[in-house]
């Protein structure tokens, strides 16, 4: 949705490795934010990151106007995804999943692509995207790519631009929770009640509101006991008015 960071780039510069022909799409998608979300101060630096795409490698992008401009007027037809996005963030943003699926649709259709590049920051959605390009055949093969992080652990996004410089600080607590989590496993915890306490814990001591902290199976996003090291830990939690998410599973450690 534009705003890039390293995180982006990273996508574009491994499509540059895999293909001759790199396209990025920016668009501030409506339709997967809520009627209280933050649609209207999303960050937006088209020219910034015009510039940082085409550092990157990428061959062109595909920037619409407007929101007419993918929506245009009598526009009726959604993609409604399945139970991958009934739990997690499909939860607590109802139709976010809807819109996302019916934007990435639209935009394989008009690309053709052969493959698409998400990161794994927003792992429920690369997840859901998947099963839909599969289910729809859609002929797009969808790559996940890993999280890139700040030293201190805190996944890149486009929203740390909304964090004042205490919530910043703070908001190293969802990496803590993460490497918290995955030592006590380590150590042989692998009942997920005890390790999901010890996330939220691990969160409020940073100040962060927790919205969830739960282990999900990394291909079905169900949850399951006891728990093994495929199995990632999800987690949501707000700093001040930010809501920022990351996720890990319990078996890595960077």
């Amino acid at each position: 949705m534009g705003y890039l960071h390293d995180g982006h780039t990273s996508l574009i510069r491994a499509a540059r490795q895999a293909a001759p022909t790199v396209a990025v799409t920016i668009f501030v998608n409506p339709t997967q934010f809520g009627p209280n979300e933050d649609l209207g101060r999303y960050p937006r630096d088209l020219d910034g990151d015009l510039a940082k795409c085409a550092s990157a490698g990428a061959s062109f992008v595909f920037a619409p106007s407007s929101p007419e401009e993918m929506y245009p007027s009598g526009f009726q037809t959604y993609v409604e995804p399945g139970p991958l996005a009934e739990s997690l963030c499909g939860a607590r943003r109802p139709g976010h999943f809807r819109g996302v699926c019916t934007v990435v649709a639209k935009l394989f259709a008009l690309s053709r692509a052969d493959s698409a590049f998400f990161g794994e920051k927003d792992y429920q959605q690369l997840v859901i995207i998947r099963r839909m390009a599969q289910d729809l055949n859609l002929g797009t093969d969808v790559l996940g790519r890993p999280i890139v992080r700040e030293k201190d652990g805190l996944a890149l996004s486009s929203r740390n631009a909304y964090l004042s410089a205490d919530e910043r600080a703070r908001a190293v607590g969802l990496w803590r929770a993460l490497t918290e989590v995955r030592a006590r496993f380590a150590r042989g915890e692998k009942d997920a009640g005890p390790l999901e306490r010890a996330a939220v814990e691990a969160l409020e001591r940073h100040g962060a509101r927790v919205d969830y902290a739960e282990l999900r199976d990394r291909v079905t996003l169900e949850r399951r006991n006891p728990v093994d090291e495929s199995m990632r830990l999800f987690l949501a939690a707000f700093l001040g008015k930010t809501r920022l998410i990351d996720n890990g599973a319990l078996g890595e450690s960077g």
